[in-house]
């Protein structure tokens, strides 16, 4: 989730003179986005326990408007991609960032090196063909609301995945909050191991037959029924 200077100083209980203190001597964990100071809650809760600095209860919250979206709803925001190109795990990766269908003021660069960041600390790759690009809390972007991308790729890659498969296939998960991020992320765990779904991405289905099974799975998972035929877009 995106913070202002105001809003890391309330959850630090601080001044904002200090916070921008802090920033000039390169203590504080920041983000500029725009030429503008912002700061994510999880990375300054990791900091403010390490430094002991007493923290504002509102710092464990999440918005309670967060929207949390289905699976389905999050792929239609995210796309669907197909003959992604790019050679090794930095040229796909890129690929993949310029091609997000991500709100004007995004800042791709800084999503993208936050991408191979999240990849230093190890391999995203799931196995069978799959690796779930994301970053490891949620960063510092104009994004409203969840989304999750599938990029198919031109090329199979090595991503260094733990069966030694090469990936094909790419999630990519941008995310405003934890809870929206690790609700998707759950979800398409669950996803990935239920025969029609895994069977749709493996056979690299259409737009709408990938969204349709997202849909059945969201409705499996909501303990409702969803009818087998056509659904309107």
């Amino acid at each position: 989730m995106k913070l202002r200077v105001k809003d890391a100083a309330e959850l630090l209980q601080v001044s904002e003179k200090t916070i921008y203190r802090w920033v000039a001597q390169e203590k504080l964990p920041m983000h500029q986005v725009s030429g503008q100071y912002r700061f994510n809650r999880a990375e300054l809760l990791e900091w403010a326990t390490a430094k002991r600095i007493p923290i504002s209860p509102k710092m464990m919250e999440e918005p309670e408007d967060a929207f949390i979206p289905s699976l389905e709803e999050a792929l239609r925001s995210g796309g669907v991609y197909y003959r992604v190109e790019g050679k090794d795990k930095v040229s796909v990766l890129r690929s993949v960032v310029n091609i997000l269908a991500l709100p004007d003021g995004v800042d791709r660069e800084f999503l993208f090196q936050v991408l191979l960041a999240r990849e230093s600390l190890g391999s995203t790759a799931v196995g069978e063909g799959i690796a779930i690009p994301h970053v490891r809390n949620p960063i510092t972007l104009h994004v409203t609301k969840p989304l999750m991308a599938i990029c198919f790729l031109e090329t199979p890659i090595d991503f260094q995945a733990i069966d030694k498969k090469p990936v094909h296939t790419l999630f990519t998960i941008v995310s405003p909050t934890i809870k929206a991020h690790l609700n998707l992320l759950s979800k398409l765990t669950f996803g990935l191991r239920s025969p029609s779904f895994a069977a749709v991405i493996a056979g690299i289905g259409t737009r709408e037959e990938i969204f349709m099974e997202a849909g059945r799975l969201d409705a499996s998972l909501a303990g409702t029924s969803r009818p087998g035929e056509g659904r309107k877009s």
